[in-house]
């Protein structure tokens, strides 16, 4: 091992660190490791910026864009739904058909747009077959996996696997529907895993809200004021069995400038004390009835506020591509903005300890939100939220509302049979878009996610240092050296179950897109140096960094339904591990009779 080999795999062990503990937003952990690079002398900063006008981010932009102009017209939930209601009479071919409809739409639209779609259409079909949500949500966000890879445009990570590969040699292109070969052999297992053997795994922890119900979500955390005339002044939480008849945990106590972190059950309580505290809805508003405290909302909302018929409490998870990200409630003066108000917020993951309106917001955060249903129908077209509501699904015939769903199609079918290249097709898409008027260039610019395309644009650089100071060969050996203990006729498929394995292992604790990155290029050194066909290794590497299904962290899908599914991590482990096992041996077994593992 060389100097410089050891100062990427280092590079690259951080990274993934950095990934995975947030210190930073994703994007800036990227651009960081850019900058390392730079500084180190590895990449000019003409290389450093040539991943800002790679053709696969190039296209995976105008991907957002084609996808935020199908989600308006709504044909998408239009069809889905009507198709489902064919079938509502079977609780099992239901949730089958729409799960197949909804692999189906994420095969030539982005499945994170997907997800924020139809997450509350979900919702409302579970209230319709008596569900908890919790039963219903991950399989969502599963489903949208499946069909991503059933494309080269179904998911971003095909495409920069894609790209890397092309730079890599003179390989020929991934074919648009290629992936569909090993693609609809997952789709149909893990429809038949999610509609069979999944229920058995899922837990029933939430119970389904309309707009005027309790929520039932565990895990927010909010603020509660003791007041005088409360049976608890002068006594401890441990006395008044706060965790014990309430299911509520009292984090830390504010009193006067104070906060006091130890000791927390055995402090007496006086009036005028904060409680932060931690749990659902439906349990602080019990503690509030029986222990005679104030709310946030009776503290800081005026009495007519509090009275006004209209006003609704509704869940909100903040998308990653909103600018609140990375702000405080106090700093986005959120109740002047929005006209609503902040009642708790959730976070998967973390314990946060701080005041409602100084947390500094994460993508995904859940909030719980009262105000006007007026004002909250606003904010869910503002693109910051994703608001779990009963969407109405009448088709709205807006003016041309048709184009986004001949574009797409038109799209996909000229690159399919290579009349016109993807990037080609996806800037002309755009083009169209904007000629008929269909969206305005800022909601264009809206719609892009900028922190995915800063992250894939900064770490491609890195793709190719792992290339250029031999990093990739180096590893490659490592691997190869483990593969030579097995019999010759052994070998080629052994290694494809390790690059498969290594690659679902990365992805499920970090970025798909940082993974497919880093392993793309790996895959190709290890091919190249035991003489071996490269394709079905850099078609394992796609299958394997899309295939996240054990924490919820690997994939935004999976953390975008972990709030509104009132998920734990070890639900993802216990219903994801056996479908990432099934997967890893359908890969080893069926990817080399789809491609031949040795070139002819």
């Amino acid at each position: 091992m060389t100097v410089e080999i050891g100062i990427v795999l280092f590079l690259l062990v951080g990274t993934f660190t950095l990934f995975v503990t947030e210190v930073f937003q994703i994007e800036v952990t990227a651009l960081l490791t850019l900058s390392v690079i730079l500084i180190l002398g590895y990449i000019s900063p003409a290389e450093a910026i040539e991943g800002f006008s790679n053709p696969a981010v190039i296209v995976i932009g105008c991907l957002f864009i084609l996808s935020h102009a199908l989600q308006k017209s709504g044909v998408l939930e239009y069809f889905v739904v009507k198709i489902n209601k064919l079938v509502s009479k079977s609780l099992s071919l239901g949730l089958m058909v729409y799960l197949f409809s909804i692999a189906l739409a994420s095969a030539v639209v982005n499945n994170t747009a997907i997800v924020a779609i139809f997450m509350p259409v979900t919702i409302r079909i579970a209230g319709r077959y008596k569900l908890s949500p919790s039963k219903v949500l991950i399989p969502l966000s599963y489903a949208a996996i499946f069909g991503g890879t059933l494309t080269l445009v179904g998911t971003s990570t095909n495409l920069l696997v894609n790209a890397i590969y092309m730079a890599s040699g003179d390989y020929e292109p991934m074919g648009m529907f290629e992936f569909a070969r090993f693609g609809w052999i997952n789709l149909v297992v893990g429809l038949a895993y999610l509609a069979w053997i999944a229920p058995k795994l899922l837990p029933s922890r939430t119970v389904t809200s309309s707009l005027t119900k309790n929520y039932h979500l565990g895990g927010y955390l909010t603020e509660m004021m003791v007041i005088d005339g409360s049976p608890m002044i002068g006594k401890s939480c441990l006395q008044r069995g706060i965790n014990q008849n309430y299911d509520v945990m009292v984090l830390d106590i504010q009193r006067d400038k104070k906060l006091i972190t130890t000791n927390i059950r055995n402090t007496e309580l006086q009036s005028g004390d904060i409680l932060f505290v931690r749990g659902s809805l439906n349990d602080f508003l019990r503690m509030k009835e029986v222990e005679k405290i104030n709310l946030l909302t009776d503290e800081k909302l005026t009495q007519n506020e509090l009275e006004q018929d209209d006003n609704i409490l509704i869940e909100c998870i903040l998308t990653d591509r909103s600018d609140m990200v990375g702000r405080s409630l106090m700093e986005l003066n959120f109740r002047r903005k929005f006209g609503t108000f902040v009642l708790a917020i959730r976070r998967e993951g973390s314990l946060i300890r701080k005041k409602i309106a100084h947390l500094v917001l994460r993508s995904f955060d859940a909030l719980l939100i009262y105000g006007p249903k007026d004002k909250i129908q606003e904010m869910g077209h503002t693109g910051d939220f994703i608001v779990l509501e009963e969407y109405d699904t009448s088709l709205k015939k807006k003016k041309n509302w048709w184009v986004a769903t001949v574009v797409i199609l038109m799209i996909v079918s000229l690159a399919a049979f290579g009349i016109v290249p993807i990037l080609k097709g996806a800037i002309l898409g755009v083009v169209l878009l904007f000629a008929f008027r269909v969206i305005t260039p800022n909601e264009a610019y809206q719609a892009i996610h900028w922190q995915v395309i800063v992250m894939i644009a900064a770490l491609i650089p890195l793709g190719k240092v792992i290339q250029s100071t031999g990093t990739a060969d180096w590893i490659g050996k490592s691997i190869i050296s483990f593969v030579y203990n097995a019999p010759p006729d052994y070998q080629p498929v052994l290694l494809l179950a390790m690059v498969y394995l290594i690659t679902v292992i990365l992805t499920e604790v970090s970025s798909n897109a940082a993974t497919a990155i880093i392993m793309a290029p790996i895959a190709i050194a290890i091919t190249a140096q035991l003489g071996l066909d490269a394709r079905p290794y850099i078609f394992a590497v796609s299958f394997a960094a899309s295939a996240s299904f054990i924490t919820p962290v690997g994939y935004q899908t999976n953390l975008m339904v972990y709030g509104p599914g009132g998920y734990k991590f070890s639900d993802y482990m216990r219903v994801g591990f056996p479908l990432a096992i099934t997967f890893w041996l359908l890969a080893t077994w069926i990817i080399p009779k789809l491609w031949p593992l040795v070139a002819p």
